[in-house]
């Protein structure tokens, strides 16, 4: 029972942090104002006769964010959980396979360099290919070894993780300095670009790694037991571990292209999660894709009114949270 009424009590408050989020901003809207304008959404003919500004403000920009932060934090939150059980290392998370450098590097490319060439679509684009580039360096790398073993897998990713932040330093001192509050902002992370045009693109990333992870819990459960116990079980670990790392490239690239690089949160989650569920993968991952997007939809609030009406990074809410949880860990107040 303890399961089932963890979930529910996560739904509940992610519920009432969706509706905070919504309600809560430069403009605070009251809670019944929220309520109506999500009622009238679903009714066609009341919202085209009754639609205002506080509908439009609900519905085309606070609605899409609050789902872009739930939809990024549950995937980045499941990405950390294979990652981590791929490399048997607790620290892992997207930052130490290159994968968000390489999509960092990209949209810097784009916003120091290159400029908007394909619209609106040009930055989410080039992050997207700088993250794919680097997961495909990474695995180059691994494949030239002849193994997937987890310290060589680690040593990979960081190795390409600092030649891309190398990239993404020269792009930032050579390029038009003029841009560089953009630059800045984004590497730490904002949910600017939520929109509705662009929300099938998040939900991909997250349905990917979601369907992926949940289909293949048992072979995850077995890496737990070593190399030699999954092989034993008819797990072919290596095969496993690049499928691993190659969803997790994906929807990280995905999810760092529309929302810049979020630090933390996947390397956070999954500790929590275990903690409370325990290390087996079927009710770890729904745990962990729900403790993700209450995390990031909190950091999202807190973002945007600390220092109301000017935003903050998300990043930097959620590097400070990382940064008290491993001090914590490394000091041994809590043993996730």
């Amino acid at each position: 029972m303890r399961v089932p009424a963890l979930l529910a009590g996560g739904i509940t408050l992610l519920i009432a942090l969706v509706l905070a989020s919504i309600a809560v901003g430069s403009v605070t809207i009251p809670l019944a104002d929220v309520t109506g304008a999500l009622s009238r959404a679903l009714d066609t003919a009341a919202a085209s006769s009754e639609a205002g500004v506080m509908d439009s403000i609900v519905m085309d920009l606070r609605l899409p964010r609050t789902l872009f932060a739930c939809l990024i934090g549950a995937g980045l939150g499941i990405t950390g959980v294979l990652l981590q059980t791929a490399t048997r290392n607790d620290l892992a998370d997207p930052f130490l396979f290159g994968l968000s450098s390489g999509a960092a590097t990209g949209a810097v490319l784009v916003i120091t360099v290159t400029g908007d060439l394909l619209g609106i679509w040009t930055l989410p684009l080039a992050a997207f290919v700088g993250g794919m580039i680097a997961a495909v360096i990474v695995l180059a790398l691994v494949g030239r070894l002849g193994s997937t073993a987890p310290e060589k897998l680690v040593l990979a990713g960081l190795a390409v993780s600092f030649l891309f932040s190398a990239l993404t330093h020269f792009l930032i001192f050579a390029g038009d300095h003029r841009a560089a509050h953009s630059v800045v902002f984004w590497m730490l992370g904002g949910l600017g670009l939520a929109r509705w045009s662009n929300i099938l693109l998040v939900l991909a990333g997250f349905a990917a790694i979601f369907a992926f992870a949940i289909t293949n819990h048992r072979k995850f459960d077995a890496l737990l037991s070593g190399d030699t116990t999954a092989a034993s079980l008819g797990v072919s670990v290596d095969r496993t571990r690049r499928q691993i790392f190659l969803f997790a490239a994906f929807s990280t690239a995905v999810f760092v292209s529309i929302a810049g690089v979020i630090g933390f949160v996947g390397l956070m989650v999954p500790h929590i999660a275990r903690a409370l569920v325990g290390v087996l993968h079927k009710h770890l991952i729904i745990m962990a894709a729900l403790i993700g997007a209450l995390l990031l939809t909190a950091s999202d609030l807190v973002a945007r009114v600390v220092l109301s009406p000017q935003e903050l990074p998300i990043g930097v809410v959620t590097t400070a949270l990382g940064t008290v949880f491993v001090f914590a860990m490394l000091l041994g107040a809590k043993r996730w």
